[in-house]
C-alpha cells in the first residue's frame, strides 16, 4: 500500500521559493510566518537556525502535514548581509562583493507538525562578482531588484552580468536549494513510513 501524500506547507511568501518548489512538481500552500530574525552566530549556523524558528512558527498552527521553511543569506569573509536598508545600503554591499569571492547559504527545514520532528540542513555556494564600477551599481540598485534581496542582488535578474563564476548549487543561490531539500524529502519520508 502506497503512504499517503503529504500536505505540505511552504512558510515562506518568497515567489522565489515558490516557484522553485513548484518546478520540483510538490503541491503545497502557503503560510508565511512572521518571526524575530535577529540572531547572532556564523552564516552558516544562523540560516539554518532561522529556517527551524520559521517552520516552528507554522507548526504551531496546524494537527498535520509537513512544514517546509528556508532562510538565505549572503555572507563576505564570514559576515552575514541581510537585505538592504536603503539604496546606500545596498550601494556599499554591492560595492563591497565586487571583485570578491563570497558565499550564499541557505537553510532548509522540513518539520512534522503533528510530532515536531524536524530534519534541517545549511547549503553553501560560493559565488565570485567581477569588478564593478559604481555606474554599474547605481543603475542596478536603479531598478529597485536589490531592495528585497540578501546581499542586495539576484542572480537569476540583473546581476547575472555581475556574476564571473559560481561553485555549487545554483538554486541555493536563488534562495532555495532543490537538490538538496530532494534528498531530506526522501529521508524524511522514509523514516516516518517506518514509524
Amino acid at each position: 500500500m502506497s503512504p499517503t501524500p503529504r500536505r505540505l506547507i511552504l512558510a515562506s511568501k518568497s515567489p522565489r521559493r515558490h516557484d522553485l518548489l513548484s518546478k520540483m512538481g510538490f503541491v503545497f500552500t502557503v503560510d508565511a510566518p512572521d518571526v524575530d530574525e535577529n540572531i547572532q552566530g556564523a552564516p552558516c549556523e544562523m540560516v539554518k537556525l532561522l529556517s527551524e524558528r520559521k517552520a516552528m512558527a507554522v507548526c504551531a498552527r496546524y494537527d498535520y502535514g509537513w512544514i517546509v521553511a528556508a532562510d538565505t543569506l549572503v555572507a563576505l569573509d564570514d559576515k552575514a548581509l541581510g537585505k538592504p536598508k536603503d539604496e546606500e545600503d545596498a550601494f556599499r554591499m554591492l560595492s563591497s562583493l565586487s571583485g570578491k569571492k563570497h558565499q550564499v547559504y541557505t537553510g532548509v527545514c522540513l518539520m512534522d507538525a503533528k510530532t515536531g520532528d524536524c530534519l534541517s540542513k545549511s547549503v553553501r555556494s560560493d559565488v565570485y562578482f567581477k569588478s564593478l564600477t559604481p555606474d554599474q551599481i547605481r543603475s542596478y540598485i536603479e531598478t529597485k531588484e536589490p531592495m528585497d534581496k540578501a546581499g542586495a542582488y539576484a542572480i537569476q535578474g540583473g546581476a547575472a552580468a555581475f556574476i564571473e563564476k559560481y561553485e555549487g548549487s545554483y538554486d541555493n543561490i536563488v534562495g532555495f536549494p532543490t537538490e538538496e531539500f530532494r534528498r531530506m524529502y526522501s529521508e524524511f519520508a522514509l523514516k516516518h513510513t517506518e514509524e
